[in-house]
């Protein structure tokens, strides 16, 4: 059978967080502090500014919290997985857990990832509730919405868009007319989406500085919903930013391979409980015994 790690993203984190991990691992806690110049212990664990959500910060503490417990999954002599793949940040740890890169580079990378994404501005992100993409896609076209991207599919009936305020307020509007639910997003900017395009320009040459292994194991990726292909890391990466998050499909993908494929998802549900939802939205009913 085989067996999957998921590792989440921006969204996931909670002051507290860590407080089980960072005392096992005081070198590449010491060693995190020293190279993202602030005491990530004391935001995680206090919190005291409220510094925590805001993605700057986020990035980097939840990328080192989540590598930290996948240091701790592998002391334990934990089965290797057959799979990793991450939510948006999450791809991040996926890639560290596959061997692509250390745990600096990763760090680095996160920190530069973070600033980028801090430094945009102008827009936000929404998630849409128990409604399909082409159902989002109708609405948006009944009433004349341009402007707003498609950022990630997170189940069959879960959509985040993301864009510039004006279209965004316009998009709520229809909603609440039609009575479906959404949710706004505590975040900055439109991001997995076009508006992302001059991050992504920095962010694809801040890449091309590092070297990437080839991963040990399948990491599924955001962009395509597919294993990453040799070579593609920089390019991968760099679109993840302008692209969206194609957890359906990546999930879908593992599936694919084996149904009964067991999933563990570092720190939190989240993750696990969308996996649930597209493996039950993937199997067809029971039909009745016809001899009954």
């Amino acid at each position: 059978m085989r067996s999957a790690i998921l590792f989440p993203g921006q969204g996931a984190q909670f002051r507290g967080m860590g407080a089980d991990v960072f005392g096992r691992y005081p070198g590449l806690t010491r060693f995190a502090c020293d190279l993202l110049e602030y005491d990530l212990v004391a935001l995680c664990r206090d919190d005291p500014d409220g510094l925590l959500s805001q993605t700057r910060y986020t990035q980097p503490a939840l990328y080192t919290v989540n590598a930290l417990h996948t240091f701790e999954r592998t002391r334990r002599e934990d089965r290797p997985a057959d799979c990793c793949l991450g939510h948006s940040l999450g791809e991040y740890n996926a890639l560290l857990a596959a061997g692509v890169f250390d745990f600096e580079t990763g760090l680095r990378l996160v920190k530069k990832r973070g600033e980028l994404m801090a430094a945009a501005s102008g827009g936000g992100m929404t998630a849409v509730l128990h409604t399909t993409a082409s159902r989002l896609a109708e609405i948006m076209a009944q009433d004349g919405i341009d402007g707003v991207d498609v950022a990630g599919y997170n189940t069959d009936e879960q959509i985040v868009v993301a864009g510039p305020a004006g279209p965004l307020s316009s998009l709520h509007a229809a909603l609440q007319r039609r009575k479906v639910r959404f949710a706004p997003l505590r975040v900055s900017a439109p991001f997995h989406s076009r508006y992302m395009a001059s991050a992504r320009a920095e962010f694809e040459e801040y890449l091309r500085k590092f070297t990437f292994a080839d991963p040990d194991v399948d990491v599924i990726a955001n962009v395509t919903g597919r294993p990453y292909e040799k070579g593609a890391v920089v390019s991968t990466l760099s679109a993840q930013l302008v692209e969206p998050v194609r957890w359906t499909d990546s999930v879908r993908h593992l599936l694919s391979a084996d149904p009964e494929t067991v999933c563990e998802e570092v720190g939190g549900k989240s993750l696990l409980r969308m996996v649930e939802k597209i493996r039950t939205a993937a199997t067809p009913p029971s039909l009745p015994d016809p001899r009954t």
